[in-house]
């Protein structure tokens, strides 16, 4: 597996499939680039996809130091250094999504188009999670845990009757200090001041009854970046990207694809 050298040496892993122009694809906290593997081919051969484990996770190095989205933002342009790409569309969800706002203000010259799923602008302008779902991760063993983040992620009548590997849930992996990393970096995300400055198109996409991320942080995005366009997937939760792939990853696709306006 190729992998991209950090500034600061950190050796990031990263994958590419498909042809065309490049979209990168920014997985939620503390995942890997599996995150992405139900929808990946909705986007193939329309798109060459390039994903990345962030530091931490999966095949990418894990320092002990401290992290943060904008260090994530960096990490990704170093992935697109190393392909010799300068230009790429950027989807984040999740934490990928404030991972994204860093990457369209820090490296404004190196994203064509960008989409926002499922995220947040951070910092106090930002609508946060009701404290109880955190309380109830926090005390759970791994079997609970993972009861409460599907119950956040899907609608129940999606997740009767399915059952196998889930790919939403987080790097097994992980040591248990990048975890708790990646969790800081999350929660210390605030981008409110910059998201002006963006000037790349901007989709923002959310579904409606996401309370992992609450739905109303996606009008904040959409209101707070130039000429951002905003679509809320009626009935969905957190992992809107699978469970609505049907509508989500065409509605992607034509935004990327759509003519650029003066």
């Amino acid at each position: 597996m190729p992998h991209a050298t950090a500034g600061d040496g950190t050796r990031i892993a990263y994958q590419v499939e498909g042809t065309g122009a490049p979209l990168v694809l920014l997985s939620g906290q503390a995942n890997t680039h599996h995150w992405w593997d139900p929808v990946r081919a909705d986007f193939h051969p329309a798109r060459s996809t390039v994903t990345l484990d962030y530091r931490g996770t999966g095949d990418s190095d894990k320092p002990r130091e401290a992290y943060s989205t904008r260090q994530f933002a960096d990490d990704v342009v170093a992935v697109l250094d190393d392909l010799g790409l300068e230009r790429a569309d950027v989807y984040g969800t999740s934490m990928g999504g404030r991972v994204a706002q860093w990457v369209a203000v820090l490296h404004p010259g190196r994203v064509r188009r960008l989409v926002l799923g499922c995220t947040t602008p951070g910092g106090p302008h930002s609508v946060p999670r009701d404290e109880a779902i955190g309380r109830s991760l926090a005390g759970a063993t791994p079997r609970e845990a993972a009861r409460i983040l599907l119950g956040q992620m899907y609608t129940p009548a999606w997740l009767e009757g399915r059952h196998g590997l889930w790919t939403t849930l987080g790097d097994p992996d992980m040591p248990l200090y990048a975890r708790r990393r990646h969790f800081a970096a999350s929660e210390q995300h605030d981008a409110w001041d910059a998201l002006p400055g963006i000037g790349a198109p901007t989709l923002v996409v959310h579904g409606s009854d996401d309370t992992f991320n609450p739905a109303a942080n996606a009008p904040l995005l959409a209101g707070r970046i130039p000429g951002a366009r905003l679509h809320l997937l009626p009935g969905a939760r957190h992992a809107y990207f699978e469970e609505f792939r049907e509508v989500a990853s065409p509605l992607v696709l034509d935004f990327l694809d759509a003519p650029a306006t003066a």
